[in-house]
This record gives structure tokens, sequence and C-alpha cells, in this order.
């Protein structure tokens, strides 16, 4: 009796669920129940296929989140407090620069109302001991560098040059007086610095060829010549100016006000690349320096040297960021972009470009992250950072390469963000030494042989 009630109970909710008019036309159609032992017969497989076939489920496929560290190097190297950092950091990029750095790329224009706010999350210096810096590790200074990249390259040059190279060069190479005076209100964003070394002719050949000159008399220095490609130089507040000494002929180290009289800067224009960057063309003109500001323990290329082999390793991590953000923005678009009835990104071709884009980007973060442990292990030297350098440099240009291709057209419009990663590639591609000094660094290291000439 009670197998009865059962399958009396289970045809009730059977019929509730049936529109008989539907069943009656569809009777006149096909034979149907020759149609019922046939499903019956089915699989679950070919069960789920046909349901799929006739749309049967709303389930919306839940797709794995989009991350660029494969590997999870960040969850494995970083203790909670700096891992706290890091997110922190990205949330304030993607609240407050992702949204207007399009604008201000597109312009040529600095977006100058976020430097109270970077200001706030006091990781300027970030390496720094002493000064109001808060002495944290190479490897995450080097995450950050990546996270701004990520973003914009161009805010990543913007903090290293004022985290790095302006603020760097009076770590390593000013007097105790000059670090009191100058590095509290740095790492505040107070005082805005820039780093001069790059001129009109001379690049590559700054060793040995400035034309820049200093020359002493008493205790005041006077320096004539030009600057190129100066980064943050048209707002700066104080200017680090390299200048070959014309009574010893080794490079020595200059702060300079920007109000010092003899001292003329000039906004560059027309970039295609890192167009946020504020590059000046500066011009010294009998221009005036107390030996006070003079970088005290700089008095040779050597010294200067120290600071591009600390902030090439952080280059090197801006090329990761620049990878990483096309990467994860070209991972993006092509699953929500749909040709032929079905996102791109489960085309077969596409796969393959996405793999090989992280394939690149996670060589690149691992490399970095092994350069940083040496930074921190006191291990680095110069061949180190100058392979990370053209190794990041050159997959970069792969990575958003191939990030522009999965878009299509779509891949040259700003509003995808992928197109500034595209350029900004090419600048970091030669600054801070291009592919080809950074090659013969490395290969006097592992041949014993100078190929420099």
């Amino acid at each position: 009796m009670a197998n009865v009630f059962s399958s009396i109970k289970s045809a009730y909710k059977l019929f509730k669920h049936i529109d008989f008019n539907q069943l009656d036309a569809l009777a006149k159609k096909v034979d149907l129940p020759k149609m019922v032992e046939t499903i019956s017969s089915l699989d679950d497989k070919q069960l789920a296929g046909m349901m799929k076939l006739m749309g049967g489920t709303n389930k919306v496929k839940e797709l794995p989140p989009i991350e660029g560290d494969f590997y999870h190097l960040g969850d494995e190297a970083l203790h909670d407090e700096d891992r706290a950092l890091q997110l922190k950091v990205r949330a304030f990029l993607e609240k407050e620069v992702q949204p207007i750095v399009n604008h201000y790329w597109n312009k040529a224009e600095f977006p100058f109302e976020i430097i109270p706010k970077l200001a706030e999350l006091n990781i300027c210096g970030l390496t720094y001991k002493g000064y109001g810096c808060p002495g944290k590790s190479n490897l995450m200074e080097g995450i950050l560098a990546m996270e701004m990249a990520r973003i914009d390259t161009s805010i990543s040059t913007f903090f290293g040059v004022q985290s790095g190279l302006a603020m760097g060069s009076i770590y390593l190479c000013g007097s105790e007086e000059q670090k009191r005076q100058w590095l509290p209100s740095m790492q505040q964003f107070k005082t805005i610095g820039a780093f001069g070394l790059t001129e009109p002719e001379v690049g590559s050949a700054a060793a040995g060829g400035l034309t820049t000159t200093c020359k002493r008399v008493g205790n005041t220095w006077t320096l004539n010549g030009q600057k190129k490609w100066i980064g943050n130089a048209t707002f700066a507040d104080i200017l680090i100016i390299w200048a070959r000494d014309l009574a010893d002929n080794e490079v020595k180290g200059f702060i300079v006000k920007k109000d010092n009289p003899g001292f003329a800067v000039e906004k560059m224009q027309d970039k295609m690349a890192l167009r946020i960057v504020q590059n000046g063309i500066i011009t010294l003109t009998d221009c005036k320096v107390d030996e006070f500001d003079r970088l005290q323990n700089a008095n040779s290329f050597k010294d200067t040297a120290k600071v591009l082999q600390m902030t090439r390793a952080g280059v090197a991590w801006q090329a990761v960021g620049c990878a990483r953000g096309a990467y994860e923005n070209a991972l993006a678009y092509t699953r929500t972009r749909k040709q032929f009835g079905k996102p791109i990104a489960s085309f077969q071709l596409i796969q393959n470009h996405l793999v090989e884009m992280l394939s690149n980007l996670t060589a690149m973060q691992t490399l970095c992250f092994r350069l940083s442990q040496l930074q921190d292990q006191g291990l680095l030297k110069d061949e180190h950072a100058s392979l990370a350098k053209v190794f990041c440099s050159l997959r970069t240009r792969d990575v958003v390469s191939k990030a522009r291709e999965v878009m299509g057209g779509n891949g040259i419009l700003l509003e995808y963000n992928v197109a500034r990663f595209v350029a900004d590639a090419e600048a970091i591609y030669s600054y801070e030494g291009t592919k080809e000094i950074n090659t013969l660094i490395v290969g006097r290291a592992i041949t014993g042989f100078s190929a420099f000439v």
C-alpha cells in the first residue's frame, strides 16, 4: 500500500509541471511513447548535453579570477603586514588612478591631485632607514613598483624618479646634513625631486662623456650644459644634476633648486609613450651652486652607478607591471567579447596567445623576485640588475603585442586600457640603460672581456 501512495504522490508532482495542451500538440507531431523510451535510455552525460542544447539550464558559468600572479609569489613571499600594504596600494590605484589615467595620458598632463593621496600611503623612500622612511625590503619596493605600472607606467615612473633616483642620490651620495635637510620632506612629497644625467647628445655614454661641466671657485660651483629626458623636471623643487668636473674630469653630483639663477627648463612635447611623465630639457647657463649643495659623497661616475644599479631593478619590476596590466586587461576582454556566438576566450588560438603572455609574465616575475632577494641579501651586482632589465623589457614587448592582438582593432583604443601599455613598453625598453648597454654589462661579467667601445 505504501508503494501505491508513493507512486500516486510522484505522479501528482509530475502532473503539476505538465502542460497537457502542449503535450497533446507534441503527440500529434511525434511518436510520444517512442520519444519517452529513447530519452529514458540516455545516460547522465547525454541528458546533460541534451538539456544544454535545449537551454534547460540558466546557471551562469563561474569563471576563474583574473590573476596575473599565476604562481602566487606574492602570497608566499610577503608577510601579512606587507601583503596588506600591497593590497592597500592596489586599491588606491584602482580607485584613484585608473578612472582618470586615460584622460591625463591623452592630454600629456600630470594628475597633481593624486600626490597628497600618494603621500598618505607612506611608501616613498620605502627601503631607506631613518629620515621618516619606512625601512622595508627591496622585494616590497619592487612589488609596489609593479602594482603602479600595472595601472599606469607613467605614475610608476614618476614615483621611481622621486623615491629612487632623486631620493636615492641623496641617500647614497649625500652628507648627513643633506639627508636630514631633504629626505623627510621628499618622503612626504612636500619636496618633489628630479634626476638629471642624460643629455641631448649623451645617453649611453654618460660614464665618460658628459658635456655638462662644473667648475669650482672658492665655495661656489658654476654649472654649464644641458640635460634631456628629465622626468618631473618641469615641476620639481630640486634636481640632482650630474656634471663633469673640469679640474679632474670626474663626475660630480649637485642639488640644484628650481629657482636657482642660471637654471631653465622646457617641457618636451609630442611623446608617444609615458605621456603623463613631464619630461624636460634643462639648460644650465653659469648656474651657481654652493659647495654645501654638492653631493658630498659623489666623487666619480662609480657613485652615480650605485644609484642606477638600485633603480634598474625597479625598472625591471615596472616592466612586469606593464606586462601584467596588459595581460589582465586582455584576458578580461576575451571573456566578454563575443564572436560567432561565443566568447573569444573559448577559441584555441586566443587561448594560445593568453598562455604565451602568462608564460612570459610568470618568468619575468620569478626573475624579479630573485633579483630583489639578492638585493635584500646585499648580493646584488650590476650584471644581475642588467640581466633583469634586458629580459623583462624584451618580454614585456611580446606580452603587450599579443594583448593588443587578441583585442583586435579595439586594442588601439585608450578606453580598452591596453594601448597605453603598448606605447609605454617602448619607453621601458630604452630607459635606465638600453638593451645593448645592459647586454654588454652582462656579457662582460660572464666572459671576462669588455666589449664596450
